[in-house]
């Protein structure tokens, strides 16, 4: 099943994905209207739900609604880095032993279609295209062999970061949390629909041109290695995100670099779950604070 965030008439609510068209889940009794509670009450995997993902419902075509970002502001943001063996291999590093593990502000997030700001202080704006594991149930100390017990499904990120700034913390989050520089969607595939997130081909296109192809069987930590890894530190909660980590073929490393400039378009999809693309432009006046 593939759900969605999507906006029509002025509300904003959750819709299953059904080929070009979306089904209107406010017409399931005791439905919410926001993905982080449709998690939490395990609506998914509600008999209900399921017949209306396949018996219809009010349908809208997807061409009618705008697609908003899956969770709109997620409780936790995290990004693993260093996790894709060949990313491992064309920076140069050594593997880590253990995760390597940042936040990305929730204040980042947009959704498919939605812009990407080019800072007014940097020029080093790079994509990563990653694979989300989305958090269903609150947990704690969850082992590996029953991290896919709590995981609700899978999305495609695009891994925004602003190299410099990057750099300036050891922590990584300065240069991965500006405004609008966690794209995530398009829809949130659920985990029955994927069964294995390792085997999946992702690729990120800049302008058309192929810079990222690589499969999720690089990964150094599995998505439930880090689900049991995180879990043993803080409780994780419907909605949480888990973004896996970037292959090779980033902006940075190419000769000469190829970051992103206003005016690009970017795509990333993943087999299976689909396709995210954003624009980059150069950030708006509005939003420097004028005291």
């Amino acid at each position: 099943m593939k759900l969605a965030t999507f906006t029509h008439a002025g509300e904003t609510r959750v819709g299953i994905i059904n080929g070009e068209e979306i089904i209107d889940t406010r017409h399931f009794p005791g439905a919410p209207g926001n993905m982080i509670d449709f998690l939490a009450g395990d609506l998914m995997n509600s008999p209900g739900i399921r017949e209306l993902a396949h018996s219809g419902g009010k349908r809208l075509a997807l061409a009618e609604v705008k697609l908003e970002a899956p969770i709109q502001r997620p409780p936790k943001f995290f990004g693993i880095g260093l996790n894709y063996l060949d990313h491992i291999e064309e920076t140069n590093q050594k593997r880590p032993l253990t995760p390597t593990v940042f936040n990305k502000q929730s204040t980042c997030v947009i959704g498919p279609d939605a812009c990407i700001h080019k800072p007014r202080v940097s020029d080093e704006l790079d994509y990563e295209g990653e694979l989300g594991v989305v958090i269903g149930r609150r947990c704690r100390h969850v082992p590996e062999a029953r991290a896919a017990e709590v995981i609700a499904g899978y999305l495609v990120v695009n891994d925004v970061s602003v190299r410099d700034w990057q750099n300036r913390s050891r922590t990584w989050t300065l240069g991965k949390s500006f405004d609008t520089h966690g794209p995530i969607g398009p829809w949130l595939v659920t985990a029955d629909e994927l069964q294995n997130p390792h085997v999946l081909d992702i690729r990120t296109w800049v302008n058309g041109e192929l810079r990222q192809s690589s499969n999720t069987k690089q990964l150094l930590f599995n998505c439930y290695y880090l689900v049991s890894y995180l879990s043993t530190v803080f409780t994780l909660e419907p909605g949480d995100i888990i973004s896996t980590g970037t292959s090779s073929g980033v902006g940075m490393k190419m000769e000469p670099p190829g970051y992103m400039k206003a005016g690009d378009k970017v795509c990333i999809e993943i087999e299976k779950i689909g396709r995210l693309c954003n624009t980059v432009i150069e950030e708006p006046a509005e939003t420097a604070f004028i005291g």
